[in-house]
């Protein structure tokens, strides 16, 4: 998904256009997820991207959307660009961590 939203409406409410916006990019999420994963690959990644135009947009995480969108409400921007991309994921192994030395041990 690459797109610029418009957050001004001449017969709608910015707080209403702001929750069609998150709905539409939930349901953008949702419905990536539920598509069929390529072999080898563990979950559905997403490369996101965020600014008041195309040429000026910075890389943020998923979880970061929202608060986003809360931002160009907040600061009145007329429009923002989101860009959300969809790639297969690969889960990587955890460090076990080492004992501490200074455990006490029953004798």
């Amino acid at each position: 998904m690459k797109k610029t939203f418009k957050l001004t409406h001449p017969k709608t409410a910015t707080p209403r256009v702001v929750d069609a916006i998150r709905h539409e990019v939930k349901k953008y999420i949702r419905r990536e997820r539920n598509k069929t994963l390529p072999a080898g690959a563990d979950f559905w990644d997403f490369d996101c991207r965020y600014g008041t135009d195309v040429e000026n947009c910075d890389e943020i995480h998923l979880s970061e959307i929202s608060d986003c969108i809360s931002k160009a409400e907040t600061t009145q921007l007329e429009s923002f660009y989101l860009e959300i991309m969809a790639k297969p994921g690969h889960r990587t192994a955890k460090k076990e961590e080492p004992a501490p030395d200074n455990v006490y041990l029953k004798q």
